[in-house]
């Protein structure tokens, strides 16, 4: 850490402690060139996430909205909150996981659709029916023939 007396780059931690309930650490230092001292504050960076939307423009992920989403898609359905929350969470670390600080609204939509497809069939239907903008009958047809059809497995 550089002093910001001297501009000398060596110190030592005389403290640390935990602030903001845990979010932070607060070190208080001692230049080992000039022997003034100095608090530093150290936090997690958090990484913000861009969702690409169909017409190009970006938008700040917003794990809020992904729940909506699928709250809508699973109405009247026997699928709990705590299971979409759980599903939200998964589908969340797995766009922080991925590295990348955009995602397309289609690749989150993908990641919906596969869950809800494991969860439940209606609900799949629903979802897709709006995520994918169907405009008749033999969307749903097809979509339906989607369901009917054996998955297959990653490394297949």
């Amino acid at each position: 850490m550089k002093c910001h007396f001297c501009g000398f780059q060596e110190d030592r931690v005389l403290d640390s402690r935990s602030v903001r309930e845990g979010e932070a650490i607060k070190r208080r230092r001692e230049c080992l060139n000039c022997g003034r001292r100095f608090t530093t504050y150290e936090e997690i960076e958090e990484m913000r996430i861009l969702v690409v939307k169909k017409d190009q423009r970006r938008e700040p992920f917003e794990r809020a909205k992904l729940l909506r989403g699928m709250l809508a898609a699973c109405e009247k359905r026997p699928v709990g909150a705590e299971t979409l929350d759980e599903v939200a969470d998964e589908i969340e670390r797995s766009i922080y996981n991925s590295g990348q600080r955009e995602v397309s609204s289609a690749e989150i939509g993908e990641m919906v659709m596969d869950r809800l497809r494991r969860l439940d069939r209606v609900a799949f239907v629903r979802f897709a029916s709006v995520y994918r903008e169907f405009e008749d009958v033999t969307q749903f047809k097809e979509i339906i023939d989607v369901l009917d059809r054996p998955r297959r497995r990653k490394g297949s």
